[in-house]
């Protein structure tokens, strides 16, 4: 795993939260990007982060997702980045607004170890591996804790990631369709604004 990720103590994990959440405020409420001033030492590693945000009214729904499992950036620039990425239109049709703030939940996975896999299926270890799949200009993906969450197989996990990018189930097993599998840690609000735990399986 990267050092960052594996070295993130539980303290970098709810800072993490909070800067993603603090980036959704500040580009919701005021168009702006989140200033990062003054950073956790964790935070200047590079490597990939996503931020996945749900609306918890009624039976919950995804209001937004985004990140790269590229190291390329800083972890604190990469959690800005998804975060706004998150809440903006381009995410899930709309984008996230002032009212829904105080019912959102975020939820943030840090980028560990990137495998590129020619057999999927194979190579894939539930609860250890996100997994990234690609088709030209399209993409999707799903944290690495998601199977376990909701008793998926492998192939389940697989199809379902196709599915977050538009293709059809089975997709994963096209030659012109590239699978990503990561390992990350994930950190989520156990409630909107509330405090931040470490998903483990």
């Amino acid at each position: 795993m990267s050092e960052a990720a594996g070295n993130l103590t539980q303290t970098d994990g709810v800072r993490a939260v909070e800067l993603a959440r603090s980036a959704v405020e500040s580009f919701v409420e005021n168009g702006t990007r989140e200033q990062l001033g003054s950073m956790r030492d964790a935070f200047y590693l590079r490597t990939g982060a996503f931020v996945r945000l749900e609306n918890t009214h009624g039976r919950g729904r995804l209001r937004g997702c985004a990140g790269s499992y590229d190291w390329n950036d800083h972890l604190g620039e990469a959690l800005v980045d998804a975060a706004i990425d998150a809440a903006s239109e381009d995410s899930c049709g709309s984008g996230v607004d002032t009212a829904e703030l105080s019912s959102i939940s975020v939820s943030v996975c840090i980028v560990g170890n990137v495998v590129l896999t020619d057999d999927p299926l194979a190579d894939i270890e539930l609860g250890r591996h996100g997994v990234a799949v690609e088709r030209g200009a399209e993409s999707g993906w799903l944290y690495p804790t998601v199977p376990m969450e909701n008793g998926w197989s492998a192939a389940e996990y697989l199809d379902r990631a196709c599915r977050t990018s538009g293709f059809a189930p089975g997709a994963w097993e096209d030659d012109d369709t590239m699978v990503t599998l990561f390992e990350g840690r994930v950190f989520r609000e156990r409630e909107p604004e509330g405090s931040v735990e470490e998903l483990t399986f």
